[in-house]
């Protein structure tokens, strides 16, 4: 799991990086492609799968307690992979869309991403969602259609559907012997060879495979040897300019539970996905553009079109070689039981990292001290001596740190990245703690889940801090925050369901209005941000209406 490789400048470092997320809809096959990887690069021995069986451990990505017993992904894993002399840094992200938000933070550290489709179903909602947001935010999408080896749709139907619904063309650097649920080998597209399989038992291992050169492979496996072949050749080859533009997407096959195809998505990953580059510093953006967006650059009320996060090309950005800096795009509580600490996932997007020394938090200006480094492997973790572009560093300890927060090296000039996209929650829930005495605990386990970004609190006059709004983009997200209460802060709560769908920020002046009308509530962020929160959308435009009420909508990252 180590990577022992420290030589050279930061510059060749970030060179063999590769950052990557996968993304999917539930049951996609996200979580067993991630173990697929790590058995691939050695990083662990045997998969598990997503349940467990027998005495096979559950999948390394999926460490959280509530995630082994339902078998879905509620929260993202980093994981670095060694594969050659690449160093690739993984994160898997939950697929259901009540988990949007986190995913949608990762996709800001990230600089491709692979799109996992199930070939039975093709592009699903989530997907086009995710997919939605990588476009905006320029990241290039590798995509490998899974479970070849279960009955599906064709192929070409298949890619017919990428180029239609997303305007995404297809490039396929593998393709598949026999139709899917008769799953034969695949076809390198360039090279015309065929690599057979042999799975192992329940995919507990690497599938033995053999190579058949071009004349062998048509001497053994005839017409759908010819049929691959003639198929693959409808579509263009895969150019890397196009791909990074945007417009196309290198395309293999596979079947991740028989560990079938990973070996070529490595491949495409460490010679198509762009290593670390320039991003953009809204520090100094802010100056270029004017008071007027600074605003909307420090994650504010944003007052343009622009959703947070996306700012408009040729804008100032800090070079790799740049000294330290980073961004914390995730925090996380509870992986450790036995310390309950919980941790700052941290980008590296600049310079190099060293254990040890002292950068300074942005948001605050004050020093943070990083002598408690790791580099995390799902829930395993071990101290990290050294960083560079592209790799995530896990901070322990950062109870000052917050989602969105840059840190740099002092000395220099200061930085700020882009801040995490803002969300508009659509359901909302009254909390309340079941045992009064434990209110102390109950406060401390809100602020928790607020700054790791489980949910976003609201506190209303009305209510008070003992009874906050908690919000959320889908109601799972209030399971995860209620079950978390309870075994992480010994504070069960009581969730009282609100009426209440819509939320908009509104102005101080406007509040008296909003409080009186029926179907309403008013309350606060915490950055001081008033939103006014409605029944439905028809409550919230009769008001408008009837007092033309000047409210702003919340910058979405899924919009």
């Amino acid at each position: 799991m180590t990577d022992h490789h420290t030589g050279g400048d930061v510059r060749t470092e970030a060179a063999r990086r590769r950052s990557i997320a996968v993304i999917s809809h539930p049951d996609a096959g996200k979580s067993t492609l991630t173990e697929a990887l790590a058995l691939h690069t050695r990083a662990i021995t045997t998969a598990g799968a997503v349940h467990g069986k027998g005495d096979r451990a559950g999948v390394v990505s999926d460490w959280m307690e509530m995630e082994q017993k339902r078998g879905i992904s509620i929260t993202s894993a980093a994981l670095r992979l060694a594969y050659g002399d690449t160093v690739i840094n993984l994160l898997d992200t939950p697929g259901h869309a009540d988990f949007s938000e986190d995913t949608y933070r990762v996709l800001t550290a990230v600089d491709a991403a692979v799109m996992l489709l199930d070939a039975a179903k093709g592009l699903e909602p989530q997907t086009l969602k995710l997919f939605e947001v990588c476009r905006r935010r320029g990241v290039p999408v590798i995509t490998l259609i899974n479970k070849w080896d279960r009955p599906g749709l064709e192929a070409l139907e298949l890619c017919d559907e990428l180029e239609q619904r997303i305007t995404l063309r297809p490039t396929p650097l593998t393709w598949p012997l026999g139709e899917a649920g008769r799953f034969v080998g695949l076809l390198d597209v360039a090279a015309g060879d065929v690599r057979t399989y042999e799975r192992a038992p329940g995919g507990a291992q690497l599938a033995a495979e053999t190579r058949l050169v071009p004349g062998t492979a048509r001497e053994r496996l005839g017409a759908d040897y010819d049929d691959a072949v003639e198929a693959a050749a409808l579509l263009d080859g895969v150019d890397q300019d196009s791909f990074l533009a945007g417009r196309t997407t290198p395309l293999l096959f596979g079947a991740a539970l028989a560990n079938i195809g990973v070996r070529q998505l490595l491949d495409a990953i460490v010679d198509l996905a762009p290593p670390p580059s320039a991003r953009p510093d809204v520090r100094r953006t802010a100056d270029v553009l004017g008071a007027g967006a600074r605003a909307g650059v420090r994650g504010e009320a944003a007052t343009s079109d622009t959703t947070a996060g996306e700012l408009p090309a040729g804008l100032p950005t800090r070079p790799v070689d740049a000294p330290f800096s980073g961004f914390v795009f995730k925090m996380q509580a509870g992986m450790d039981p036995k310390h309950r600490d919980h941790v700052a996932f941290l980008r590296v997007c600049s310079g190099r990292f060293e254990r040890g020394m002292v950068v300074t938090h942005e948001r605050t200006g004050r020093p943070f001290a990083t002598k408690y480094a790791l580099q995390v492997f799902g829930r395993e973790r071990e101290t990290v001596e050294e960083a560079f572009p592209g790799d995530v560093v896990g901070l322990v300890n950062a109870s000052t740190l917050a989602v969105g927060d840059s840190l740099y090296e002092p000395g220099g000039a200061a930085v700020r990245y882009p801040p995490m996209p803002a969300f508009a929650p659509e359901h909302f829930r009254a909390a309340r703690v079941k045992d009064p005495g434990r209110s102390k605990q109950f406060r401390k386990g809100i602020a928790q889940l607020q700054q790791e970004g489980v949910v976003q609190v609201l506190v209303s006059d009305a209510r008070g801090d003992g009874n906050p709004i908690l919000a959320a983009v889908g109601p799972l997200q209030f399971e995860v925050a209620t079950y978390r209460m309870e075994h992480e802060f010994s504070a069960p709560v009581v969730l009282d369901h609100l009426d209440l769908s819509v939320a908009r920020i509104v102005r101080p002046d406007d509040v008296p209005l909003v409080t009186r009308a029926v179907g309403t509530e008013v309350a606060r962020r915490s950055d001081g941000t008033l939103l006014a929160l409605f029944r439905d959308v028809w409550r919230l435009r009769s008001l408008q209406r009837e007092y033309s009420l000047d409210l702003q909508p919340l910058v979405a990252g899924g919009e």
